[in-house]
């Protein structure tokens, strides 16, 4: 009997444990929870407010905080981010038909009539972008009375329509001014390097053909008169060469003769052969 008890305690606590681990995992892979926190990861933050189409796997967000909105496809599985200001506007159509727009550069077109009864809801986000222009969320469709958790197509058309406004609120804001981006800068050219020439040697001076003094003189500018006067006062021309240098009619004698620093001595003087001492050897030997 305690075995029994034993069985029937373990049988209990692991149906309970199964239970347990199946609904939190319903739970956690929730379509409205998987897409809020796919949001909340690419936004870097929580989303302040989210549109979530259910049963369709889409969504979107806004963080006004970094000035970042967010959609969302197959339940969060990949997302696409934007900025607030590529907002360009959004639309709610229903069956097909437009009831409410809001755009840049456009008065808004208020929903002028009440829905009740329809059978497709969406609502249309148009973005600057122009790989992926705009963002539609289908909010009701007829199969979703059906479903469990479903709501009338008048919540959402009241929901798209709180959207409009906020939209409105977002295209009326003055865009930011863009940063200019700078040039990009143009790739340096290797510039030669400088080719220093060597310096040219002075050319030597050409030899000048010979000109007698006289002609140099006479042709040569007498920029001192004064000094060429005192050097040549007066230049004769028709000396004798080979006269006297030293005759030129003034009074002033020549230098006399160098005086000799010998005395010639004279034969008479010199004693006879005679005379002589003999010498110490004998010369016919």
């Amino acid at each position: 009997m305690s075995e029994l008890w034993r069985l029937l305690l373990l049988v209990t606590l692991s149906a309970s444990t199964v239970t347990f681990l199946g609904s939190a995992a319903i739970w956690f892979m929730d379509e409205d929870r998987r897409i809020r926190r796919a949001l909340r990861h690419v936004l870097k933050g929580a989303p302040e407010t989210v549109i979530i189409a259910k049963g369709r796997g889409r969504g979107a967000g806004f963080n006004f905080t970094n000035n970042q909105a967010a959609v969302a496809w197959d339940s969060g599985a990949w997302c696409l981010i934007y900025r607030i200001d590529e907002l360009m506007g959004a639309e709610l159509s229903v069956d097909g038909q437009v009831i409410g727009r809001v755009f840049r550069g456009e008065p808004r077109r208020a929903i002028d009539q009440m829905v009740h009864q329809a059978g497709q809801v969406s609502l249309k986000l148009i973005f600057d972008d122009p790989r992926h222009p705009d963002f539609e969320l289908d909010l009701w469709l007829e199969s979703d009375q059906l479903r469990r958790e479903s709501r009338s197509p008048a919540d959402a058309i009241q929901e798209a329509n709180r959207w409009l406004l906020r939209a409105d609120a977002i295209v009326r804001r003055p865009l930011a001014p863009k940063a200019k981006t700078p040039p990009p800068a143009e790739p340096a050219i290797p510039s030669r390097p400088l080719v220093v020439e060597p310096e040219a040697e002075p050319a030597a001076p050409q030899p000048q053909p010979y000109s007698p003094a006289l002609d140099t003189l006479s042709a040569a500018p007498q920029k001192l008169p004064g000094a060429g006067a005192l050097l040549f006062d007066v230049l004769d021309t028709t000396a004798d060469p080979e006269g006297d240098l030293w005759d030129d009619g003034s009074d002033i004698d020549p230098p006399p003769p160098p005086a000799k620093t010998y005395k010639p001595v004279a034969k008479a003087s010199r004693p006879p052969k005679d005379d002589q001492d003999d010498l110490p050897f004998d010369l016919d030997d």
